[in-house]
């Protein structure tokens, strides 16, 4: 049997430099670190740069999605994609133009009227303060500054290359806008091709689903609203006018469309505007305005918007106030808009993904059963309601039906128990 070697001796040296040596991972970590972290730099840089551009192509592609059903519903009756969205564009942007038009010139008559008439309202409010809380206003600090702004307004008015460059940056970012989406709509099925070429089969029915979703939702949450506000700015104003309450045309625009287009506290915004002007000007007008607000509310809940909406984003009121505030903190006006389409988006697109389970019975989860349910399940009787669930856009009567034969079955364990 042959003796085994011997196990060499380390020097104490060589396991010193054994143990101090960097293991070779260490190194390619930091400079991955580094450069991950300069090119998150550069990332941040370019996003600054592009921000107004980045936006614009957001836009764009909101817009798209909203005008792409009008398209459809054109190239399916015999016309070319590109000139079905060119006329539906150059439609929009003429309807625009009337608007503008029509509504500018008077709106602005009224708002000079509407701030001339300023000092007078306040020293009529000012004898009710005065008696009611010792507190006086006065119109002259107001009038000062009308007529400071209005100083202010002349001259930047007589700076034609500041009004004229605004006028042109504010041209170029609406054409800008306006080609992105007609290239959006009227190479849409080119673009979603040329997406799809790069996913697998199963992916690509994904992103076509959520795009199906995108376009139905903005379109019919855009349509549904401009129709809404319409209608609530048109029977406004046929109120306002017969009232006899000044200012009707702009007060019956703002009431339209920050009644439709601002979520949960819209309408109660909307509506303090015109109640103030008519109590300045009638307290009997402001009380009939205010019983119209109320009555129109109503029908527009459960008869125009139900029909109008139907097949529109359904939103939970706070899901929708908290999307307005973001999109609003991220980039304005114009983020608070394209914010609730989008929240309707992801919200569709999640529940599509999304496993739904029967909830378990408790009273943390027990909803209220109103008086009319109660009716209506002690006139069913002993009808037997069935186990179906009732999905989303399914009729009132069926939810009703659900919810009462849960409750239903929950007494009869109860009763067993």
């Amino acid at each position: 049997m042959e003796p085994e070697p011997p196990v060499p001796i380390l020097e104490p040296s060589h396991v010193a430099r054994d143990e101090e040596r960097m293991p070779r991972w260490v190194p390619k970590l930091l400079l991955l670190l580094v450069l991950t972290y300069f090119l998150a730099l550069l990332a941040l840089a370019a996003f600054r740069q592009l921000r107004a551009i980045i936006l614009w192509l957001v836009a764009a592609l909101f817009l798209s999605f909203a005008l792409e059903p009008a398209v459809n519903w054109l190239v399916d009756r015999g016309w070319r994609r590109g000139s079905a969205t060119a006329l539906v564009l150059f439609g929009l942007a003429f309807l625009g133009l009337i608007a503008v038009a029509a509504m500018v010139p008077l709106v602005i008559d009224q708002v000079q009227e509407l701030i001339t008439r300023i000092p007078g309202w306040l020293d009529q409010m000012s004898v009710y303060t005065k008696r009611w809380f010792d507190v006086e206003l006065t119109g002259e600090k107001i009038l000062k500054q009308i007529a400071d702004a209005q100083k202010d307004v002349s001259q930047i008015a007589s700076n034609v290359a500041s009004v004229g460059q605004f006028i042109l940056g504010l041209i170029f970012q609406v054409l800008t806008i306006g080609l992105f989406t007609f290239y959006l709509v009227a190479d849409a099925p080119r673009f979603r091709r040329t997406v799809c070429s790069v996913l697998p089969p199963r992916r690509q029915r994904e992103v076509l689903a959520a795009w199906e979703v995108a376009v139905e939702k903005t379109g019919g949450y855009l349509y549904s609203r401009l129709l809404l506000a319409a209608i609530s700015a048109g029977v406004a104003f046929a109120v306002l006018t017969v009232l006899g309450v000044p200012f009707a045309v702009p007060l019956a625009l703002f009431l339209g469309l920050v009644s439709q287009f601002i979520p949960v506290i819209g309408t109660y915004i909307a509506a303090a505007v015109p109640l103030l002007v008519a109590l300045l000007e009638d307290p009997w007008s402001a009380v009939i305005f205010l019983i119209y607000v109320v009555v129109y509310q109503q029908v527009e809940n459960y008869l125009l918007a139900p029909r109008i909406t139907a097949r529109t984003m359904q939103l939970h009121p706070a899901i929708a106030f908290f999307a307005a505030l973001a999109g609003g903190a991220i980039s304005g006006l114009l983020g608070a808009f394209m914010a609730l389409p989008a929240a309707a988006i992801i919200q569709a697109t999640v529940s599509t993904y999304l496993t739904r389970h029967e909830v378990v019975e408790s009273e943390l989860t027990r909803e209220a059963v109103t008086a009319a349910e109660e009716l209506a399940a002690a006139e069913l009787g002993q009808v037997e309601v069935g186990t179906a669930q009732v999905g989303e856009g399914e009729e009132p009567g069926l939810r009703l039906l659900d919810r009462l034969g849960k409750r239903l079955r929950r007494a009869e364990d109860e009763s067993r128990g």
